[in-house]
């Protein structure tokens, strides 16, 4: 049986020894231990694995983690057992890249999810859900039906006890309606020129300034627009020698495999998010 203990609180001495006797009190074995401080903010982060011989009563486990420690040091805290897959609604439009960088990767088993339906705007890309033998859920969104259009979403998410949800180039704006109900738990991707070039065709636009670098960036979604904690980020070079479809495709492959690098390190409770910000663990 394997555990993993996220927690982030006021830094004061004492914290790692508390929780390691705390686990070894439970015949756990730790077999992973990443710590940060944040000396500007005085905040500690930490991220620890652990392995138990026999199986442990979890509740129980909870409750005297919180009497005993979390509420001496005033942590914030959460605990996750190994093997149980999150699901994860993923939301799309029209651009298909990201979504079959996801499905491939949970087709292969690279992904430890469940992905229970799929979301989008138009019908366009049902035929790669049908590849895949996922539901796919049309629901057209317009200014005139976009409250109606996010209750059927929340519904479905309900319905089906999604954990996270990816938006894998879907190209709308999502209200707060949704995002408080899923805070810290919807994770977008976009190219990483804004807000230098907004807009429908940044590409174009980044192409006429003659940047060197282009790159792309992906967040947890929050209701200040693209402003939300980073995960991940990566760059790639160019020159004046490529074309405005070279930007497109070297951006393309940047958006794709940095949102699966997001997911990943999500899934594999390697984020904690603080003033936000995010602390990544190795």
């Amino acid at each position: 049986m394997k555990l993993t203990i996220l927690i982030h609180c006021p830094d004061q001495s004492g914290i790692i020894s508390s929780v390691t006797h705390f686990v070894h009190e439970y015949k756990g074995n730790i077999i992973y231990l990443d710590q940060h401080v944040d000396k500007e903010a005085g905040v500690f982060f930490m991220r620890l694995e652990s392995e138990f011989e026999n199986e442990i009563d979890i509740s129980f486990f909870k409750q005297s983690f919180e009497k005993n420690l979390a509420q001496n040091y005033k942590m914030k805290w959460s605990l996750h057992r190994d093997g149980e897959k999150p699901k994860m609604a993923i939301f799309v439009s029209k651009y298909n890249h990201c979504i079959y960088d996801l499905l491939s990767r949970y087709h292969s088993g690279e992904l430890l999810v469940d992905i229970p339906f799929i979301v989008s705007n138009h019908q366009d890309l049902k035929y790669i859900a049908d590849q895949f033998q996922i539901p796919y859920y049309h629901i057209p969104v317009t200014k005139q039906t976009k409250t109606l259009a996010e209750e059927k979403q929340l519904e479905l998410l309900k319905e089906y006890n999604v954990d996270f949800i990816v938006l894998a180039r879907y190209m709308q704006i999502l209200s707060s309606k949704v995002i408080d109900v899923f805070p810290k738990r919807i994770i977008n991707i976009h190219h990483s020129f804004l807000p230098a070039f907004a807009g429908a065709k940044p590409y174009h636009a980044a192409f006429e300034r003659g940047v060197k670098i282009i790159g792309a960036t992906s967040h947890y979604v929050t209701a200040e627009l693209d402003a939300g904690p980073i995960i991940e980020q990566d760059v790639t070079a160019v020159s004046h020698s490529h074309s405005i479809k070279d930007f497109i495709s070297k951006g393309r492959d940047l958006e794709k495999i940095v949102l699966s690098r997001a997911v990943q390190l999500h899934v594999a409770r390697k984020t904690i998010v603080y003033n936000n910000k995010t602390v990544i663990f190795s």
